[in-house]
């Protein structure tokens, strides 16, 4: 499935949930939270239900009040741009809500190192930039606690959730993700979260189901997410494309020109451009 067609961000509200999921109690998330009446929308807002409430968690050390959450899906990166929209985006919170601004805190999530942002960050703005744990980058010398994750340097065994979010899964950790999710009865729950990893992954995913131990436990994940279906369908493409690219393979060999490959197969041009290059 193509990447743009995975729905990441609603997936990255129910992995931000899950990896506070001890604090449930406390914490209030508001996904896609609007701004104004215009379209002006941030990714997440956890809002603490009790002041004063210590979040012990790696993610969460820098949590105040009020906490802006910006994610990038596993082909994006957080931008310059886009750390200046966000860090806009709570100041007019805290005018719009009447919150103090040293109540709101920002982070920005994404899969890979913030090179560009950090160094700007640290080069232009002056801001000093420590890792304070495995790919979490707190940024100090503003108001507001800022900080940056890089989800791939996470720990699995301290945020499974987070670090699940991509789309190059080991089979290894998606039986890791789907065998959590049975112990702890959130496969009904996480409907949106299983959804984006499993569309995102289905080599892996297949890989997993190989392994006898696992399959029931994986099976019951995607049954009870409602999303056999879907795999199923998933496959079927997959096995689709195939016989395309290989009925493609043989017209090229026998000197059809790329227009009627395109043509005949309905396939990606990329793909059969690839095909003639071999």
């Amino acid at each position: 499935m193509e990447q743009s067609q995975i729905a990441w961000h609603p997936a990255f509200v129910q992995a931000i949930q899950l990896e506070l999921e001890d604090y449930r109690d406390v914490l209030e998330f508001y996904a896609e939270y609007q701004l104004t009446t215009e379209p002006l929308r941030i990714d997440c807002v956890v809002i603490k239900k009790a002041k004063g409430v210590a979040i012990n968690k790696n993610i969460a050390t820098i949590f105040r009040e009020v906490n802006l959450l910006e994610y990038k899906s596993p082909d994006d990166y957080v931008s310059v741009d886009d750390f200046y929209k966000v860090y806009a985006y709570a100041c007019l919170y805290a005018s719009l809500e009447r919150v103090p601004i040293t109540d709101i805190t920002i982070s920005f999530v994404e899969s890979r190192y913030p090179r560009e942002l950090l160094a700007h960050l640290s080069d232009t703005r002056g801001y000093k930039v420590a890792e304070m744990y495995p790919g979490i980058y707190t940024v100090s010398g503003d108001i507001l606690p800022i900080q940056i994750i890089d989800s791939r340097k996470l720990s699995t065994d301290e945020n499974l959730w987070l670090k699940g979010l991509s789309n190059r899964l080991e089979p290894k950790t998606v039986i890791q993700i789907s065998n959590e999710a049975v112990k702890q009865g959130k496969t009904a729950r996480i409907q949106a979260y299983l959804n984006a990893i499993i569309l995102a992954n289905y080599h892996a995913i297949r890989e997993a189901l190989k392994m006898s131990k696992t399959v029931t436990s994986l099976d019951d994940v995607l049954e009870e997410a409602g999303l056999t279906a879907k795999w199923e369908a998933r496959g079927e493409a997959v096995g689709e494309e195939r016989k395309a690219l290989k009925i493609a393979q043989n017209m090229v060999n026998l000197g059809l020109p790329f227009e009627t490959v395109i043509s005949a197969t309905g396939l990606d041009p990329d793909k059969v451009k690839e095909l003639f290059t071999k």
